[in-house]
C-alpha cells in the first residue's frame, strides 16, 4: 500500500508525527511506503513549513507543495460578487475556493498513485470531492462518540461532563467534520490516584467562577486540562504509527475509498498496542 502524507508542517508536532511513525517503523521492521508528502505552504512561507519540508526530503520522501495562503488570497481578491466580505457570502466563497484548491491537490498527487492519504497536522478542511476521490484518515483527539472541534475543545467538554476516560481517534475523512467512521482508537483514564487532586482543585473553581470563566482565564495552563493533554498528546503519534501499520501489513485494507479490516470488525481497539509503543520510548 502507497500513503501519501498531507500537513501543514506549521509547529514541531507535525514534524514529529511524521519522523516518529518513520522512525518506529523501521525500528519494527514495517515495510512504510510513503509516496509522497504534500503542504499547503511553499518554501520561504514559514520558518517552520521549511523545516517540515526539510525533514521530508532527509526522510527521502518526495514533497509536493502549493501554497493555500496564496490561492485563498488570490481567490478573495478577484471575487466582484455583490456582498463582497460579508459573512456569509464569504463562507461561500470559501467553499467554492476549497472545492477548487482541492481539486488542484488531488491532480498534484495523482500521478503517485496513492492507496491512501493520512492527515496528519493538515490545517485545512477537505472537500467533498478529495473525500469522493481518496480515502484518508485523521487524528482526533476524542473517544469513539466523543466530542468533537479543536482539542481545546475536546478537553474543556471532557471537564464540563466530569468525564472518567477519554482517548484518541483516527477516522475515515468524510464531508461531515469529525464524523466520519472511527478505523482505530485507543482509551486511557482520566480519574485515579493522579488525579485525584486536580480534579478537585478544577471542580473548585468551577463551583465558584464557572467554567466559563476557568478557560478564559486559564486555557492550556489549567492543571487538569494540561494533564489530560498532555496525556492525549503522548498517545497520538504511537496510535498513528500503529494504526498506518495495520494498513501496511495488511490487516486493514482499502475498498472503494473505505476502510475495511481483514478480520473483526471496526473499529480497532489499539489501546494495548499504544501502551506497549509508549513503553519502549
Amino acid at each position: 500500500m502507497k500513503i501519501g502524507w498531507l500537513s501543514s508542517g506549521r509547529d514541531p508536532a507535525a514534524r514529529d508525527l511524521l519522523a516518529e511513525t518513520v522512525r518506529r517503523a523501521r525500528r519494527d521492521g514495517v515495510a512504510l511506503d510513503i509516496g509522497a508528502v504534500f503542504c499547503d505552504c511553499e518554501p520561504g512561507e514559514s520558518e517552520e513549513t521549511d523545516l517540515f519540508l526539510a525533514l521530508a526530503r532527509d526522510l527521502g520522501i518526495r514533497t509536493i507543495t502549493l501554497s493555500s495562503a496564496h490561492s485563498w488570497n488570490e481567490w478573495w481578491k478577484v471575487d466582484t460578487t455583490p456582498g463582497h466580505g460579508e459573512g456569509a457570502h464569504k463562507r461561500d466563497v470559501r467553499e467554492a475556493w476549497r472545492d477548487s484548491f482541492h481539486y488542484v491537490v488531488g491532480e498534484l498527487l495523482a500521478p503517485f498513485d496513492l492507496d491512501l492519504l493520512v492527515l496528519a497536522g493538515y490545517m485545512l478542511i477537505v472537500s467533498p470531492d478529495m473525500c469522493e476521490r481518496y480515502a484518508m484518515v485523521n487524528l482526533h483527539p476524542a473517544l469513539p462518540g466523543g466530542p468533537t472541534g479543536s482539542w481545546q475543545q475536546v478537553i474543556w467538554e471532557l471537564l464540563r461532563n466530569d468525564a472518567r476516560e477519554t482517548g484518541v481517534l483516527v477516522n475515515l475523512v468524510t464531508s461531515e467534520l469529525d464524523r466520519g467512521p472511527v478505523v482505530s482508537y485507543c482509551s486511557f483514564p482520566i480519574v485515579g490516584r493522579e488525579f485525584d487532586q486536580l480534579w478537585m482543585q478544577f471542580r473548585r473553581k468551577r463551583e465558584r467562577r464557572g467554567i466559563g470563566a476557568v478557560s478564559i482565564d486559564e486555557g492550556a495552563r489549567e492543571p487538569l486540562f494540561a494533564e489530560v493533554r498532555r496525556r492525549g498528546a503522548l498517545r497520538e503519534i504511537p496510535l498513528l504509527y500503529q494504526t498506518v501499520r495495520q494498513f501496511a501489513d495488511g490487516r486493514l485494507q482499502i475498498r472503494h475509498r473505505d476502510v475495511e479490516a481483514v478480520t473483526g470488525d471496526l473499529p480497532l481497539d489499539l489501546t494495548a498496542e499504544v501502551e506497549a509503543d509508549l513503553a519502549k520510548m
